[in-house]
Order: structure tokens, then sequence, then C-alpha cells
């Protein structure tokens, strides 16, 4: 009989850790584990995409930071449904769930840290210190990630490395076809055109949520300073989030709005990144980034914030550049290397590409999550 396991996470929202579960929860193997998916807070676009795949959803409806009755009714839920694993995904879920877990004697809790999380305030840490004590394994997806949380009291017997994994046999990356008259699956000239740019352009694109984390007032800085020896650059940025009206204002404040295009949440990312010269990341943290990773699956030369989750992705001059955080003319410098020399682009997203394949599979992801959840189990008989 399969083992039940239950995936908590706050919000099936277009985020990295959301992408990782939606791809490890519709790849397990249906005839060892019955999986099933709760997001404690709200649903969001990967809720259809689950359900499309046969795993079912179950909403919690927490409202508020302290919500008891979230609590009790993710109580009632796990209790009925008895798994044998819960595994949850971020601060909220890790800490509602690793509790509500223990009052329902589920047998095995699994945590997941995504990132380097330097916004936690030291209260924050302390439940994570207190909760691991109620944990069979943390899940992390990087070395910087795992040091990071070591640096903050977590035992290091504790952690689990799986690093992310790109599919580069997806179409795109929101797991389903973009929609037929996506300007971005066109020939060339019909993105640009959507755009109201020359079909000579040369596209930089930027994935994320528009948040002070991700630094994207610097890249805006450093289409400006790019623009002034490339005036046929411009910069794509794909995503939203609650810092969009204030970046579009410093963009039209600089008289740029003419280079940079807010182009909101789309399901068409993998097919503008194939059209894009370069791809550019300047947050100043990160576990590991998704939307870098996809770039460099594609064989996007790269210029990517000289951070902990970057280095472990990219080797500066090999596989792309890596730049000092918030240095927005290094950011242009870098990028106009790889315009002005093909040859040399080629090499490095060749590069990019050949180690993404290599080392950061979904199926290599899959199958250490496998692994991992059989010797919780206490079965230890390999997947490979």
């Amino acid at each position: 009989m399969p083992h039940r396991i239950i995936h908590l996470i706050p919000t099936l929202d277009r985020s990295g850790a959301e992408k990782q579960l939606s791809l490890l929860a519709t790849r397990l193997p249906r005839d060892e584990f019955e999986v099933e998916v709760c997001a404690l807070t709200r649903g969001g676009p990967w809720h259809s995409f689950l359900e499309q795949s046969g795993i079912p959803v179950r909403i919690i409806g927490k409202s508020w930071k302290l919500d008891p009755r979230a609590m009790y009714e993710l109580y009632r839920h796990i209790s009925a449904k008895r798994p044998t694993i819960l595994h949850t995904w971020l601060f909220a879920a890790n800490s509602y769930g690793r509790i509500a877990a223990r009052w329902a004697r589920v047998p095995h809790i699994i945590a997941s840290e995504r990132c380097v999380d330097p916004w936690k305030a030291t209260h924050e840490f302390a439940i994570d210190r207190w909760l691991q004590r109620r944990t069979d394994v943390i899940v992390v997806n990087s070395q910087g990630t795992r040091d990071f949380y070591s640096q903050h009291g977590i035992a290091d017997g504790k952690f689990e490395v799986i690093p992310n994994g790109i599919d580069a046999n997806l179409p795109n990356g929101f797991l389903h076809p973009p929609a037929k008259d996506s300007p971005a699956t066109g020939p060339r000239n019909t993105l640009r055109e959507s755009l109201g740019i020359g079909a000579s352009a040369e596209l930089i694109v930027t994935v994320g949520r528009l948040w002070p984390q991700k630094r994207i007032k610097d890249l805006i800085w450093a289409a400006d300073l790019l623009k002034g020896v490339r005036p046929d650059t411009h910069l794509l940025i794909v995503g939203d989030g609650p810092q969009r009206y204030l970046l579009e204002r410093y963009r039209n404040a600089i008289q740029i709005q003419d280079r940079v295009h807010f182009l909101g949440h789309r399901d068409d990312v993998v097919a503008i990144l194939r059209q894009a010269s370069c791809f550019w990341l300047a947050s100043d943290y990160e576990g590991q980034s998704n939307a870098l990773m996809e770039a460099m699956s594609l064989g996007i030369p790269s210029v990517a914030s000289d951070i902990v989750g970057n280095r472990e992705l990219m080797q500066n001059e090999v596989t792309g550049y890596l730049v000092p955080v918030g240095d927005s003319a290094t950011f242009a410098r870098k990028t106009q290397l790889i315009l002005n020399d093909k040859e040399h682009a080629a090499k490095l997203g060749a590069a990019a590409q050949r180690v993404m394949r290599a080392d950061f599979t979904v199926e290599a992801m899959i199958s250490r999550h496998i692994d991992l959840y059989r010797r919780v189990l206490g079965n230890t008989r390999s997947s490979h």
C-alpha cells in the first residue's frame, strides 16, 4: 500500500519553491507514494496544474500571522488524512505544519528551507531551533542555505542537500503550453513588435518577484548605463509584485521607459528567454534561483550578483559573469562584453547548459527525494 505524503506550503504562487514542489509532487511514483498538497494560506497558479495531474489540493485559509483557527483546521485535516510523512516548505508552513503534525502524531516530519533568509527576526530563528527537535530531516537546496541555517543553530546532522531540478524538455517554465497567441512563441520579430521595438533589438531578460530582495532598481540603472554604448538594448522584466509601481516610477523618472519593459506574470517565460541575448539576476540573497537555472539550461549567457546561491550555479567567466551586489556599472560592462562578442557569448551559454544538464536535472532532484523518503521510512533500497 502506498505511503501517504502531504506537502504543505504557504501558497501556490509563481515562485521557485512552489515550482519545485509541483515538479516533485506530480512525478513521485504513484505505486509507492500517495501525494496530497496543502496550501496554508491560499492557492495560486500551480493549483490547477496539480489537480490536472491528479494531485489533490487542500487550501487551509490562514488569514493572520498567528491564526489559531488555521492551526486547528490544519491539525484536523492532518489527523483525518493520517499521512506517514508531512513535508513542509518555507517558514510559515514549517512552523504551523510541524506543530500540527506533532499533535496529530504523524510518524515522520520533513521540513524544507529554500533560501538564505536574512529577513528573519531573532524569535523566528528561535522557532526554527525549537522545531528542529520535532523534525526528521531538513531539506535545503544549496550548501549556502545549509551553512546559513547551521550558523543560526540548526544541527548539522539534520540537513539533506537536494539541489533544485530543471527539466530541459519543458516547453516553458510553467509546465503547460503557453497560449497559442503568445508573441514570444512566434517568429523572432513578433515579440519585439508586440513591445514596439525594432527587429534588431538585443533583449536582456530578468525574471522574478518585484520585491526588494531582487534589486530590480539596480538593473534599471544598469540598463540606463548600457544604452549609452549599446543603444539597441532593451530590458524585459518578467514578474510582478508589491514594488512594481515604485519601480515603474523610477524607470519613468530616469526617462528610460522606452528601454525597460514590465511584462508582468507570463506563462511563456521560457519562450521569452529563448529570444534573450543575456539574462540578469541582481538579488542580494538567494537559495538557488530557478530563473537563473532555467536561463543557464537554455544556454543563455548570464550576469548575476556574486552571492552564495549564485556561486554554486555559476563559475565566473566560465559559465557567466558574477558581479558585486549593487554594482550596476559592472552589470552593464559585463553585458557589453557578451553582446559585443557573439562567439564568447555562445561559449558561456554552452558551458552553462552543460552544467545544468549534468548536475541539476529534475530527474536527479526527484530521485534524491525518493531515496530520502525511503530512508526516513526505514527502507534503504535505492531508486537508482
